[in-house]
């Protein structure tokens, strides 16, 4: 009788536990993300034809990410708010290489990824605390060691990386 109540007392706990990690992870994002007209952003779909689709799955892969890494950056109880009005992904689509090649984006040094922003760090009472415009470049983007390449999206990512490296001092958990 007494392990069946040990047993159930810590069940509890567990569930305890898991149960505010999962209000955690549903806390409102420290971030907000808006692409502004991303119609025309020079090279954010998914091939030389491009695609609404294409465009809107790397966009949206790009603010999760975003929206990530601020949860690590941003103080709890200031918001970040990120405006991008350009994304040009790393590699480009060179269609004459073959018919069966045409949406496979090429990697070379002469493409490298671009991500024009600004921003606005917002504390409790509504105050802007920091604000800025960036544009992130990486020209040496290919002698990069990365050690997810088979994120198709690894370089915009290491741009926002040193990006929020370089603005916001990583918050202590």
């Amino acid at each position: 009788m007494k392990t069946l109540r040990l047993t159930l007392t810590a069940l509890l706990g567990i569930l305890a536990v898991v149960g505010v990690r999962a209000a955690d992870s549903k806390a409102a994002p420290r971030a907000t993300v808006t692409f502004v007209n991303p119609d025309k952003f020079t090279d954010a779909a998914d091939g030389q034809r491009g695609s609404d689709y294409g465009r809107d799955g790397n966009l949206a892969e790009l603010k999760t990410y975003i929206e990530r890494k601020a949860s690590s950056y941003v103080p709890e109880g200031q918001r970040l708010e990120v405006t991008i009005t350009d994304v040009d992904l790393a590699g480009e689509i060179e269609p004459w290489r073959s018919p069966q090649m045409q949406d496979v984006r090429i990697i070379k040094e002469i493409y490298p990824p671009r991500i024009d922003l600004s921003y606005k760090l917002i504390n409790a009472s509504g105050a802007v605390v920091k604000e800025g415009t960036h544009q992130l470049r990486d020209l040496n983007y290919t002698m990069n060691i990365n050690p997810n390449r088979s994120d198709p999206r690894v370089y915009e990512k290491a741009l926002l990386d040193d990006w929020f490296r370089a603005d916001f001092a990583r918050v202590k958990k």
